[in-house]
């Protein structure tokens, strides 16, 4: 009888060059391979010729099978195929339900291990060159989600936008009108904000605003989800930017 084991497996941001030598090892091992809508398929051509491959779609807006379904698809695989990957976009721990499935296969004695990656909160930023902090801006950054569980703006928004500190809001492109009326607020009206769609694709669109305006420039340049929404002056960092903002703090010190 084969092994019966589950490998939660990060796909990192998008780009299929951003993932771990571990994770390529454990795919090409795998019997079954359970893939959610945002890990690239490019990653699947890893795999055996004989592994099963089978697409459960979970992203915002996109649910091929519910929670409990892709829960007993594990179960079932690890016991009739033997090693299960699920291969997750981002990090396996970052919003993407992984207790959830690792409850589900322990409560059936299945091996679990996980193989983090990299998580578009961390990389969609720095592939623009927009530093999460930087000395003399910010001390901390926030990853929140948008919502909560019952579809309500996360408590979470309304306490960041009280910092100094950069906010990286995901899932979040369907209450984005909102979230920026809480920062401004909180006085954060002429607060810089980016926000990247497809973030390391070749598919990636980026535009820049503040929150007084980056909802309307969003909508004018159609970016949906999946999108991360950057909130803090160290978007001023970004290339296009830095020159003008280095210029505005030469200035500034000037006069002080």
């Amino acid at each position: 009888m084969k092994e019966q084991k589950l490998s939660l497996v990060g796909a990192g941001p998008g780009d299929p060059d951003l993932i771990t030598l571990k994770a390529i090892k454990v795919i090409k091992s795998a019997d079954v391979i359970l893939y959610d809508a945002l890990a690239n398929n490019a990653l699947l051509e890893y795999a055996s010729p004989q592994a099963v491959k089978r697409f459960v779609g979970k992203r915002y807006g996109c649910h091929a099978l519910s929670q409990i379904e892709i829960n007993d698809l594990i179960i079932a695989y690890a016991f009739s195929h033997g090693r299960v990957v699920r291969l997750k976009g981002g990090d396996p721990f970052v919003f993407g339900r992984a207790m959830e499935e690792i409850e589900a296969a322990r409560s059936m004695g299945i091996e679990v291990e996980v193989i983090p990656g990299i998580s578009s909160a961390l990389a969609v930023p720095a592939a623009q060159m927009i530093p999460l902090t930087c000395r003399g801006i910010n001390e901390s950054f926030w990853v929140t989600t948008g919502t909560t569980q019952s579809g309500e703006i996360s408590n979470d928004i309304r306490l960041a936008a009280q910092s100094s500190a950069t906010v990286i809001i995901l899932m979040a492109m369907s209450k984005l009108e909102t979230i920026m009326e809480i920062f401004a607020e909180h006085g954060k009206k002429e607060t810089p904000v980016a926000i990247i769609q497809d973030g390391t694709t070749d598919k990636e669109k980026m535009v820049i605003g503040k929150v007084k305006d980056i909802y309307y420039r969003a909508q004018h340049a159609g970016l949906t989800n999946p999108a991360i929404i950057m909130v803090g002056e160290v978007v001023n960092l970004h290339p296009s930017l830095i020159k003008e903002y280095t210029n505005k703090t030469a200035l500034y010190k000037e006069n002080v």
